[in-house]
């Protein structure tokens, strides 16, 4: 009996520093990426470099949580609160060692909100503490997917403001897609995932409660969202009409106006 506890002890702690090895590797990993732009990209600044970690996290998070999700399984909505698989596993430290990179630079340099600062912190809480109980990743990969999908437009964005491109059709695809995704997906999908992980008995009630705090974020976000696309609606609404105008004058008249 003590040989077996022992030997179950040594396992344990065995998987706890596989893991703790794990997360460091990615967090060496995304320093460097960083480290590696900052040289590429002298004549950029700092934030460009983060940007590119933030959008090369973005779509492998996307692809490898969605590949999780969709193919490999578990599929969240049915089995929340189920035994973490080795490859979620990977996924999450891989995720972990992101945000931690990114928390500690957003601090460091002091370029984001609390809000953002929150999104981090519960995003790190909820990856921490399913490694640590060895389940529920199933959902904590869903909402990996669901944050980390808008994320490479997100990003685009900027690089498009940054190059002198957002104010042209590209720019205005990559909002349309932003806005339709993140009501789409964070919203919509999110509402039932967390419907789906709330009702379950499975999933331990801190798990719960980061995802109504995730969700809750989520929907903070929408309402700046929405007011964005209310204010480039009008704008373009009122430039399209200022050009119809124009070309009506110029049908009655010959000649544009002088204004």
């Amino acid at each position: 009996m003590l040989f077996a506890l022992t030997e179950e002890s040594f396992q344990r702690h065995r998987m706890v520093a596989s893991m703790v090895l794990r997360v460091a590797c990615s967090l060496i990993g995304w320093f460097s990426l960083y480290t590696w732009s900052c040289h590429r990209y002298r004549d950029r600044t700092w934030e460009w470099s983060c940007r590119l970690v933030t959008l090369t996290h973005g779509v492998l998070a996307t692809f490898l949580s969605g590949y999780i999700g969709f193919i490999d399984g578990p599929w969240p909505m049915s089995y929340p609160g189920s035994p973490n698989t080795n490859l979620q596993v990977h996924a999450l430290c891989m995720s972990l060692g992101y945000f931690l990179f990114d928390l500690g630079w957003c601090v460091y340099f002091r370029t984001e909100g609390p809000l953002m600062l929150a999104h981090h912190t519960v995003s790190i809480l909820g990856i921490t503490v399913s490694l640590a109980l060895g389940e529920s990743a199933a959902e904590v990969n869903g909402v990996i997917f669901g944050s980390e999908i808008t994320n490479p437009l997100l990003q685009a964005r900027w690089f498009l403001r940054e190059k002198g491109l957002y104010h042209s059709f590209t720019g205005d695809v990559v909002d349309f897609l932003f806005v339709v995704l993140f009501t789409g997906v964070r919203i919509g999908v999110g509402a039932w995932l967390m419907y789906c992980v709330l009702l379950s008995p499975k999933p331990k009630w801190f798990i719960k409660a980061g995802g109504v705090i995730m969700y809750a974020v989520s929907w903070v976000f929408m309402v700046s969202i929405c007011r964005f696309a209310r204010r480039k609606s009008m704008k373009k609404f009122h430039a399209w009409r200022s050009r119809w105008s124009e070309c009506g004058d110029l049908n009655a008249n010959g000649y544009l106006k002088k204004h």
